[in-house]
């Protein structure tokens, strides 16, 4: 029992103090690469012998960031170029921007002249995922990347390197979903803040010591009895469940997250690289073609609210909370379907603005005491 709340207390701590783990790193001489959400593909930068960090900005009073994003851009990405500029990422050999919506777009260039010192390696990922052409683009794609990673190197990443990659991200991914689906079961411990400081501190730790804390983690859980939670249980979904305030108001209002669609969670985690189908780089690439299910990604017939439907059914919900990151296109453009589906199936939908870069939550609290009261 005192394994499982140890390794449950550093990965919260973890989650809230990044810069601290770069800094360990850089220590121990590692030389580490930025990963801008939601899919960068750290598989590139880890099999090159390089620590990916995942970049999830945080609260900061914009100030330089004004003058090269506007106002309505994503506020994850607001944040992300303000500690760029006054120096907050200072030891990152380079940073990749995948380019999925308009703001990531925006970033590439105006990291390029806003921030010169830190490389910038940009990702194109192809939205027509269907045709074979696209399979053979996004290999370019990631070629291109890799010559840029070996300028940090010095030597170009081999295909064993990647197989052996795909291996460690596949367990962790695994060991993941063996975690969302133990906590729903143990929501005494796993509370709200929790389950989100474990899937967060994935992004600042290596792979292989993350999936061995988890794993304590799902082991010392599956010795407890499940716990019968007597409040309400919901999932969330969107980009981000941050602030942490939004966790801290749902627990007061005894409501448990037994499972989430959030880009920052679990949609990192649903996806395995095959391990068979042509060689490393081919498969990495097969296993963007087979993500599904998020607002991020061209599909079409939106199946995005079917599978919520049925996860929620999987995890016996009262309901399901929908955090709209604050200017996020693609979000908004799903919103309407995602709700109409899930009223279909019978469950109701809180739809609430989040925004990191806010600190007045008392709109938000009446909101979801209310929800709560009507569930």
């Amino acid at each position: 029992m005192d394994d499982l709340h140890d390794e449950i207390a550093y990965l919260q701590h973890v989650s809230r103090k990044p810069r601290l783990m770069l800094n360990i790193y850089m220590e121990k001489g590692q030389k580490i690469v930025g990963c801008f959400p939601p899919y960068a593909p750290e598989e590139l930068v880890h099999a090159s012998g390089l620590l990916p960090m995942g970049l999830w900005g945080g609260y900061t009073e914009l100030k330089l960031a004004k003058s090269y994003l506007p106002p309505f851009a994503c506020p994850i990405m607001q944040a992300n170029m303000e500690f760029a500029l006054n120096g907050k990422y200072s030891g990152l050999q380079a940073v990749i921007i995948p380019a999925i919506c308009d703001t990531l777009r925006c970033m590439t260039q105006n990291w390029r002249f806003g921030v010169p010192r830190i490389p910038m390696i940009p990702i194109v990922y192809p939205q027509n995922r269907t045709s074979a052409a696209s399979i053979d683009y996004l290999i370019s794609e990631y070629e291109h990347a890799l010559v840029m990673l070996s300028t940090i190197t010095g030597k170009m990443m081999t295909e064993q390197a990647l197989c052996r990659t795909i291996e460690i991200y596949n367990e962790h991914n695994a060991v993941m979903r063996e975690f969302s689906a133990l906590a729903a079961k143990h929501l005494d411990i796993i509370t709200p803040t929790v389950r989100h400081g474990i899937m967060k501190s994935a992004f600042f730790m290596d792979k292989s010591d993350h999936t061995a804390s988890v794993k304590k983690i799902n082991a010392g859980l599956k010795a407890l009895p499940e716990h019968k939670f007597s409040g309400k249980r919901v999932i969330l979904a969107g980009i981000s469940s941050e602030p942490k305030e939004l966790l801290e108001i749902l627990e007061e209002n005894g409501i448990a997250v037994v499972g989430d669609d959030l880009a920052q969670e679990s949609r990192q985690y649903r996806t395995d690289t095959p391990l068979s189908g042509g060689g490393a780089l081919k498969r990495l690439a097969l296993q963007w073609k087979s993500r599904t299910c998020c607002s991020l990604i061209h599909e079409l017939g939106k199946p995005r609210g079917t599978y919520l439907s049925e996860l929620c059914r999987e995890r016996q919900v009262d309901g399901v909370i929908n955090c709209l990151m604050k200017f996020c296109d693609p979000e908004e453009y799903d919103q309407p379907w995602l709700e109409a589906d899930l009223r279909q199936a019978g469950y109701p939908c809180l739809t609430i603005e989040v925004d990191p870069l806010n600190k007045s939550f008392e709109q938000l609290r009446t909101r979801i005491q209310a929800f709560a009261e009507m569930l």
